[in-house]
């Protein structure tokens, strides 16, 4: 029995762990139970560590008896993303190829962080091969199944990482974004996700897309859980060459600020066109409640949008070059094609991207002088059907694997923090996501915001009901 288990965010969990209410092994075992009852149908996992997670548990409760502190995530069961290094699995990154590979001989840092703050880690998820995906489909492994209705996506690349958590099987996970693989499984699922500055966590001992881009980041059911785990996992590590050397910002003592003084507009222009209704009625939804009515125009986020379709093929292609020449047929085939053609992109092609890059970085830093928080939508609909392969926005008939990301795009391009927030409007029966965007460094501001709306209900990230 799962004692009411998968409703519980994990700070509530820490809270009973910490003061002797439940015991982390109880903790971790209802996790399990959740894991085994409802994974064959939502295909999250794709490897379960029950011996190791109950070990950790057993060690957790013997030093809590012994009167020892235990840290903020304490009996927190948590899940990560496939393309994190855990010792004795895999690391698949989504990928048939992969399978071939020996374990990991170590844990990434980020699994480290989180069990160094009492953390379990329960297992490994399923993701979009290779991280080049938008709608947790995998042609290997199979689809993440959304929870709110397991015929949709739960969205990509994390798709398991979002599956895990909405369903209540792990009220954490950590996945990874690129070009918006944490925000769109966090919109389709209904959660809260945070992908942080570029160079802020860690990635040392994670398997890589595009190494100028990739970002890790955590999935929850609560503003005050994503922020929890953010500063768990923060701290220089030398392993990444990327990561930028600045101390811990502590953000979860700073969440109940309110929004006094913070300056907030929606994202017109680009980030108001091209979508279904449902994106910009839940933007709107969000301004409301945040007491806003100021509009800003991110400058040229199209065409950002389109130099960083160019460095993803380019550094994706590169990165994947000897497994395309001696394993072509491994790959799924949506994701081969389009790294054949990023290997043969034209090099001056990818340096004017490069070029446009700092300049459109300088353009958007210049729009924090005047605001500290800008709103968007996070995807263009709501989840599409699994197996679906086009839709209509705007009365234009596109793709939707190449399309689900077209607001999240331009944001990870210049690497700004934002804080993914779920909405569910009352003619809707699935839940969609708004981009909470702050300046470079600021994730506290970002995260504020977010519990502000979670605190005031118009952001809510309630446990599926179709799960069992």
């Amino acid at each position: 029995m799962s004692d009411g288990f998968k409703d519980l965010a994990a700070n509530e969990i820490a809270t009973a762990v910490n003061g002797g209410v439940r015991s982390a092994r109880s903790i971790v075992e209802a996790s399990l139970a959740e894991i085994e009852s409802q994974n064959p149908a939502l295909n999250a996992f794709t490897t379960v560590l029950a011996e190791r997670a109950l070990a950790r548990a057993d060690s957790i409760d013997s030093r809590k008896a012994k009167g020892a502190s235990l840290g903020p995530l304490a009996g927190v069961p948590f899940s990560v993303k496939n393309l994190y290094d855990v010792e004795g699995v895999t690391t698949l990154a989504g990928a048939k190829i992969n399978a071939d590979n020996a374990a990991a001989g170590a844990d990434c840092t980020l699994v480290k962080k989180l069990e160094a703050a009492d953390a379990v880690l329960v297992g490994c998820l399923n993701m979009g091969e290779y991280a080049y995906d938008f709608t947790g489909e995998n042609a290997h492994f199979g689809p993440s199944r959304n929870p709110h209705d397991p015929n949709h996506m739960a969205g990509g690349s994390s798709g398991g990482s979002g599956t895990a958590v909405a369903s209540g099987m792990t009220p954490l996970s950590l996945g990874s974004d690129t070009n918006g693989s944490i925000r769109v499984p966090s919109s389709f699922c209904g959660l809260f996700g945070l992908k942080p500055t570029y160079g802020r966590l860690s990635r040392s001992g994670t398997f890589p897309f595009v190494a100028s881009f990739d970002h890790l980041g955590p999935f929850a059911r609560s503003a005050k859980d994503l922020a929890l785990a953010y500063d768990a996992m923060q701290g220089k590590d030398n392993g990444d060459h990327a990561q930028q050397n600045r101390p811990p910002e502590l953000v979860a003592q700073t969440l109940d600020h309110g929004l006094a003084g913070l300056r907030i507009a929606r994202a017109t222009g680009y980030f108001a066109k091209g979508a279904e209704p449902v994106a910009f009625a839940a933007a709107e939804t969000i301004m409301r409640a945040l007491g806003s009515k100021q509009t800003i125009e991110i400058p040229e986020a199209e065409r950002a949008r389109a130099a960083g379709f160019l460095i993803t093929m380019a550094e994706g292609g590169s990165l994947h070059l000897e497994r395309l020449r001696t394993r072509l047929a491994d790959f799924d085939p949506d994701v081969r094609e389009r790294l054949i053609a990023g290997a043969i992109l034209p090099a001056s092609w990818i340096v004017q991207a490069q070029k446009f890059r700092r300049w459109y970085q300088a353009q958007v830093l210049k729009l924090f002088q005047h605001v500290d928080v800008i709103v968007a939508p996070a995807t263009p609909c709501t989840a599409p059907m699994i197996g679906q392969k086009n839709m209509v926005l705007d009365g234009v008939e596109m793709a939707v694997r190449a399309n689900i990301g077209l607001f999240t795009q331009p944001i990870s391009f210049i690497g700004l923090p934002v804080a993914a927030v779920p909405v569910w409007l009352q003619q809707e029966s699935l839940p969609i996501g708004v981009q909470i965007i702050a300046a470079p460094w600021r994730e506290d501001i970002a995260l504020r915001v977010a519990y502000a709306l979670e605190r005031s209900g118009a952001a809510r990230a309630p446990v599926a009901k179709s799960a069992s």
